[in-house]
C-alpha cells in the first residue's frame, strides 16, 4: 500500500467499502469475529453462490458440456495469473499446496551432493518433499532461525554463496508467527548464485501483494483454501515461464501432453508435453473447487489489499482487552495478516 492509502479520508473510504463488501460477503461477521483464515478461510457469499449453480447443473450433466468445464478451469487460472501478476500459461491448478512442493522437488534438475537450503521451523510441507531426496544422494540443510523464530535472512544469502546450494525453500509468510519474508531478496540472490526459490505461498497469497514480475520466484505453491477464501481442494502451482520447458513433471496427468483437447485422436499418444504450465496438472481435476475459487480470487483481485489487522497488536502497542498478546514482526515490512496470539497462563482477574 502507498502512503496516500493511510490519509484519513483515504482510510475512511476504504473502511466504508470494506465494511460494505463484509456485509455482503460475509453477513454472519455481524455478529461473530473470526481470527483462523490461518487455518480455513471463509467462502464469501458470491463463492457459495457459484458453487450452488454448479451443483445443480451437475445433478443434470448435460448442462455441463466439456467446453464449459474446460473453460472454467481456463478462468480460474487466468484469475489466479491476474493476482500475481502472472501469465495464464504460468499457471497449473493443483489441488493442495503439496503438490507443487512435491513437484518442485522432483522435477529440478539436482545431482547427487547438491544441497536444499530450508529454513529450520518451516511447516512440514515445505520439508518433507526435501529430505526424501537424501536417498538420491542430495543433502538437505536446515537453517538456523534467528532469535525472534523466524528465517534468518542475512544467515540464508550468506549461504547462498555456496555453488552447491541449488534450491532455497521458503515459505511466503511463516505459518507460527506471521513473519513475512523479503523474497525480492532473496530472489536477487538465488537467481545471481543461480540457485532455484521455491515458495510455499499457502500463508501469504491473498493478504499480502505479490508480482511475480517484480519478485524473482522460480517455483510458488499455494492451496486455495486460507487466504484466498476457495473451496478445499483447489489451489495452484506457479511455474516461471522460462522453466517450464526445462522440466518434466515426474508423473503425469493424461491431458498433460499435446493434442489431448482433441478427444478424437486421444490414441495418437502424442508424447510431446504441453508448451505451458498444464504440463504439471494432474486431472481429472475437482471443477467445482475451481469454479469456487474462480469467484473468491476474482473479488481478491479487484479490491485493494488491506491494512493487516494485526498492525497495532504485532507493533506492541495495545494490547487486547483480554490480556493476550501476539507474536508477530515489529517491522511493518516483514508483517503478515497473520499473527500468533498468546493466552494468559492463568485467569485474568479485574
Amino acid at each position: 500500500m502507498t502512503d496516500i492509502a493511510y490519509h484519513p479520508t483515504r482510510l475512511r473510504a476504504l473502511r466504508d467499502q470494506f465494511r460494505a463488501l463484509r456485509a455482503a460477503e460475509f453477513p454472519w461477521t455481524a455478529d461473530t469475529v473470526y481470527l483462523n483464515n490461518a487455518n480455513i478461510g471463509p467462502i464469501p457469499e458470491r463463492t457459495r453462490r457459484a458453487l450452488d449453480e454448479f451443483t445443480a447443473k451437475r445433478t443434470a450433466p448435460h448442462l455441463l458440456p466439456d467446453r464449459e468445464l474446460q473453460a472454467g478451469l481456463q478462468a480460474a487460472r487466468v484469475a489466479v495469473a491476474r493476482l500475481l501478476n502472472a501469465e495464464p500459461a504460468e499457471i497449473a491448478l493443483a489441488t493442495n499446496t503439496s503438490h507443487g512442493l512435491n513437484l518442485a522437488a522432483r522435477a529440478l534438475p539436482l545431482q547427487r551432493g547438491d544441497v536444499v537450503l530450508v529454513s529450520d521451523r518451516e511447516f512440514p510441507a515445505n520439508v518433507y518433499p526435501w529430505m526424501l531426496l537424501k536417498k538420491q544422494g542430495v543433502e538437505v540443510e536446515l537453517a538456523p532461525c534467528a532469535p525472534e523464530g523466524w528465517p534468518d535472512e542475512d544467515y540464508l544469502v550468506e549461504r547462498l554463496h555456496d555453488p552447491r546450494v541449488r534450491v532455497l525453500a521458503v515459505s511466503f509468510v511463516q505459518f507460527s508467527n506471521g513473519y513475512r519474508a523479503d523474497l525480492a531478496r532473496l530472489g536477487v540472490a538465488c537467481r545471481a548464485n543461480g540457485t532455484f526459490l521455491v515458495v510455499d505461498g499457502i500463508q501469504g497469497v491473498g493478504n499480502s501483494v505479490l508480482d511475480v514480475r517484480e519478485t524473482p520466484i522460480d517455483i510458488l505453491a499455494c492451496g486455495g483454501q486460507k487466504w484466498l477464501l476457495a473451496p478445499w481442494g483447489s489451489g495452484f502451482v506457479y511455474v516461471r515461464r522460462e522453466l517450464i520447458s526445462v522440466l518434466e513433471p515426474p508423473v503425469t496427468g493424461w491431458m498433460a501432453f499435446e493434442g489431448t483437447d482433441d478427444f478424437s485422436r486421444l490414441t495418437e499418444y502424442n508424447p510431446t508435453f504441453r508448451s505451458d504450465a498444464r504440463r504439471f496438472e494432474m486431472v481429472t481435476l475437482p471443477y467445482q473447487d475451481f469454479y469456487g475459487m474462480t469467484a473468491s480470487v476474482g473479488m481478491l483481485a479487484s479490491r485493494s489489499t488491506p491494512v493487516p489487522c494485526t498492525s497495532r497488536c504485532a507493533a506492541g502497542r495495545t494490547r487486547p482487552a483480554s490480556g493476550s498478546c501476539h507474536r508477530a514482526p515489529r517491522r511493518t515490512a516483514r508483517r503478515s495478516s497473520a499473527s500468533l496470539p498468546r493466552t494468559p497462563s492463568r485467569p485474568i482477574t479485574r
